[in-house]
C-alpha cells in the first residue's frame, strides 16, 4: 500500500482505491479464482483513501502513515547497520536459546534457504540487540508508527467487509497483539547456494507488512498455480493478508502462498517482514457470522499461541500451522 500524497486527486480517485481493496478481498471468496489470477498483478492502493469518507479520519490515517514512511528509511538503514556493523560473534549471541526467546538471529546457506536473519518480538513488548547502538530507536520509532497504520487497516478492513470498524481491532485484541518483525539479509545470486531466499509458504496472524531496499524477489502463488512476481513501487508497504483472517472469516478470505527468490539478485537484498498478530491468548476460530448450513466451520478453534506452537514451532518463529488447522470435509 503506497503512501501516494496527491491532494485533491485523492478524492477523485477514491472510488477506484476502494473498488481494488474491496475487489482483493471479494475475489478471494471463490475457489477458482483469486484476486492475483485476475491480472497477474498485485493492486497499489492509496491507504488515506479508504478514510477519505470521514474527513477526521482521513486527516488521522494520512497523519499516520506519513509519520510511518518518515521512518521507513531509518529503519531499513538500522538494519543495513545491524549486519554490517556487528561481526558474526556478536549476532550469534541470539542464537536460539529456549522457546520464549524474544530476539533471535540464524544463518541459512542451502539449496531450499539463503538468508541470514535477525526476528525480533516487536508488539506489544518491543525487545532489539544493543548493537548498534542506532538500531533500538531507528527500528522502534518504524513499530510505533506501524501499530497505527495497523488499527487504521483493521478499521478500514472491517467496514470494507460491512462491518463495525472495531470487529476485527476486537475479534483479534490488536492492543495486546503480537507482532514479530523478520529482518532479512538476502546475498546475490551469484553468491547463494540456490535460487530460493525462502521456500514457499504463507503467516500466521492478521496480516504481514515488507518493506524492502531493493525490488524484486517476492512472488506469489496464484490459484492457477502460476508464480507472479510481486513488484513493490518505492517507499511502498506490502500487506498479505495472514492465515489467522482466513481462519475468523472461515476461509472467505484466504492467506496467499508466496516464497522469495534469488535468481535476479544483483547485490545484497534487505527486507523487513513484520506478522501482525492476534493477542497470545485470544482463541481464534471461525466467527459465527461466517458459518451457515452451506459453510459449516473449516478450521479448528484454539488460542494464537497454541497455533504458533502446534507444529513444534516456538513462538518467534511465526510458522504457519494452516494446514493442521483444516478440518477436512467428508462427501
Amino acid at each position: 500500500m503506497a503512501n501516494r500524497m496527491l491532494g485533491q486527486e485523492c478524492f477523485d480517485l477514491k472510488n477506484t482505491a476502494i473498488s481494488h481493496l474491496h475487489d482483493f478481498f471479494l475475489n478471494s471468496i471463490h475457489s477458482d479464482v483469486s484476486a492475483i489470477d485476475l491480472c497477474d498483478e498485485i493492486p497499489t492502493i492509496d491507504y488515506s483513501l479508504l478514510f477519505s469518507e470521514n474527513h477526521d479520519e482521513r486527516a488521522k490515517s494520512l497523519e499516520h502513515l506519513g509519520k510511518a514512511c518518515q521512518e521507513f528509511e531509518g529503519a531499513l538503514k538500522g538494519i543495513s547497520d545491524f549486519f554490517e556493523l556487528t561481526n558474526q560473534e556478536e549476532r550469534s549471541e541470539y542464537l536460539k536459546k529456549n522457546p520464549m526467546d524474544r530476539i533471535r538471529w540464524g544463518l541459512r546457506s542451502h539449496a531450499g534457504e539463503n538468508r541470514e536473519y535477525l526476528k525480533i518480538v516487536a508488539h506489544p513488548e518491543y525487545h532489539c540487540p544493543s548493537k548498534p547502538a542506532s538500531f533500538r530507536g531507528a527500528i522502534g520509532e518504524y513499530f510505533k508508527r506501524m501499530h497505527e497504520v495497523e488499527l487504521g487497516l483493521a478499521k478500514a478492513i472491517s467496514k470494507i467487509l460491512g462491518y463495525e470498524e472495531t470487529y476485527i481491532e476486537k475479534e483479534f485484541k490488536l492492543e495486546a497483539g503480537f507482532d514479530v518483525s523478520a529482518m532479512n539479509l538476502y546475498p546475490p545470486s551469484f553468491q547463494s547456494k540456490g535460487s530460493i531466499g525462502v521456500p514457499e509458504h504463507t503467516d500466521p496472524g492478521f496480516f504481514v507488512s515488507l518493506i524492502q531496499d531493493v525490488n524484486g524477489g517476492l512472488q506469489m502463488l496464484t490459484h492457477k498455480g502460476n508464480w507472479v512476481t510481486v513488484n513493490i513501487p518505492r517507499n511502498a508497504i506490502f500487506i498479505n493478508l495472514g492465515d489467522h483472517l482466513e481462519i475468523l472469516s472461515n476461509g472467505k478470505y484466504k492467506s496467499h502462498i508466496h516464497q522469495v527468490i534469488l535468481d535476479n539478485n544483483e547485490v545484497n537484498r534487505i527486507s523487513m517482514a513484520t506478522l501482525h498478530g492476534p493477542s497470545l491468548d485470544i482463541f481464534v476460530a471461525p466467527a459465527s457470522r461466517f458459518i451457515d448450513e452451506s459453510h459449516p466451520p473449516a478450521y479448528r478453534g484454539m488460542t494464537y499461541k497454541e497455533s504458533l506452537e502446534l507444529n513444534g514451532s516456538d513462538e518467534i518463529d511465526v510458522q504457519s500451522s494452516l494446514s493442521l488447522l483444516r478440518i477436512p470435509f467428508s462427501l
